[in-house]
């Protein structure tokens, strides 16, 4: 597939960068250019323009990125006294022209102009990383959100689940793909090719990622995947140097233990979800005697909270960091009733259901640092999943097991006597 593309993308490219060239070298101004490619109506005159915004971009600084992001944001917004005229027409008579006027005036131009740039060949991933610019520049500020909006508004429909293709990560795959998963890896850090090599190459460990059709050798997505025996308590027991590899005939359970993002120009447009559907149907069919599928997961905002709180961890009876992380994960919540936990908003969403919290389980630098070395297991239960994500994200309920509710109820009382939340 990746040989294919790129072959295409050369006879495109040979095509189309001579007219672009020559246009480059006559015209320094970035936004002088966006200007022209959205009044252009040729084609190839057009996608001439677009390789020469996309090749400028790459090369201004950050200064200039900025004011480039300023003028889509301003120049090319909506103008309200049309879109309000377009909606009285079609109000007063709708039809398939009073609606075409109104869809045409709500949309600022900016879009369209996103659209042109992505006729180019490989524009989707630049687009990508214009984003992760967008995202890195605008800060806090409000002046760009709308800009921002658009961008994911768009990329929802071209990142939807129709484009992805789901690719086994092994010690076979292409070196520049390996390369990848080492430096975008968030959970646990691969510090060595021959860490690598021992998440990827034993049969009972496995890798999966989702990749875009027009980014074929850029991961999105990836999730590494531990086959084991019972359900992993601990990191240090999957990543053991010395571990024992396990016949896979013999394991019960498919343990995610890491999953990572890739693209930060991607950042709120969700993958997750699909890939460990997509993974448990797999690793289903593929390993009939897998019974459990279950998740190893950090606790990242743990330790934060504690703090906010005032709680002490280091004294009774704090410092049972199972009770903390399990009042933590059940009762509290943000504004809008869900949990302040992102890894547990993402789970519970899932439709996942909190099985069992562990102490010491994650012993890095990090892991204590977020969550005291606490970690949690999600239990994906196939028969529950549909049921819980909808209880989820009607009410905000969240399924528990019996012992993380007993968690609870030991420390909740204290915690309210103290003051302390």
């Amino acid at each position: 597939m990746s040989m294919v593309l790129e072959l295409l993308s050369n006879i495109f490219d040979r095509r189309y960068r001579p007219l672009a060239k020559n246009k480059v070298e006559n015209d320094s101004s970035i936004i002088a250019l966006v200007d022209s490619l959205i009044g252009t109506a040729g084609e190839s005159s057009g996608i001439a323009l677009a390789t020469q915004v996309l090749d400028r971009f790459d090369t201004i600084n950050d200064e200039d990125k900025l004011a480039f992001f300023h003028h889509l944001s301003i120049n090319m917004d909506i103008d309200a006294a049309k879109v309000e005229e377009a909606l009285k027409h079609y109000k007063q008579n709708p039809s398939k022209k009073t609606y075409f006027d109104y869809m045409t005036a709500a949309e600022p131009r900016r879009q369209e102009l996103i659209r042109r740039l992505n006729q180019v060949s490989g524009a989707t991933g630049k687009l990508v990383n214009m984003r992760a610019d967008l995202l890195r520049l605008k800060g806090k500020s409000d002046d760009l959100a709308a800009l921002d909006l658009d961008f994911r508004h768009l990329f929802v429909s071209w990142f939807n689940r129709g484009f992805l293709v789901l690719r086994p990560i092994d010690w076979e795959t292409p070196a520049n793909i390996l390369e990848k998963i080492i430096a975008y890896e968030a959970v646990h850090a691969i510090d060595s090719w021959d860490d690598l090599r021992r998440r990827m190459q034993p049969e009972d460990r496995c890798c999966f990622a989702f990749f875009h059709l027009s980014m074929p050798d850029e991961p999105l997505i990836f999730v590494e995947v531990a086959l084991t025996h019972g359900i992993a308590s601990s990191v240090q027991s999957v990543l053991s140097d010395d571990r024992e590899e396990i016949v896979v005939s013999e394991a019960d359970t498919a343990v995610f233990y890491s999953i990572s993002n890739c693209q930060q120009g991607l950042n709120s447009i969700s993958f997750g979800n699909s890939l460990i559907k997509q993974v448990v149907t797999d690793l289903s069919l593929r390993f009939s005697n897998l019974k459990n599928f279950v998740t190893l997961s950090p606790i990242p905002s743990l330790m934060t909270w504690a703090q906010q709180q005032n709680i002490d961890t280091t004294c009774e009876p704090f410092n049972n960091m199972k009770s903390l992380a399990a009042h933590y994960l059940v009762n509290e919540k943000g504004q809008n009733g869900k949990p302040l936990d992102p890894v547990a908003r993402f789970h519970l969403g899932n439709g996942a259901k909190i099985h069992a919290i562990h102490n010491d389980a994650d012993l890095s630098d990090k892991g204590i640092k977020q969550s005291g070395g606490a970690m949690v297991n999600y239990l994906y239960e196939l028969k529950n999943v549909s049921e819980n994500h909808e209880k989820f994200a009607a009410t905000g309920y969240i399924s528990a097991a019996q012992d993380v509710h007993k968690l609870c109820e030991n420390l909740s009382p204290l915690l309210r006597e103290n003051n302390n939340v």
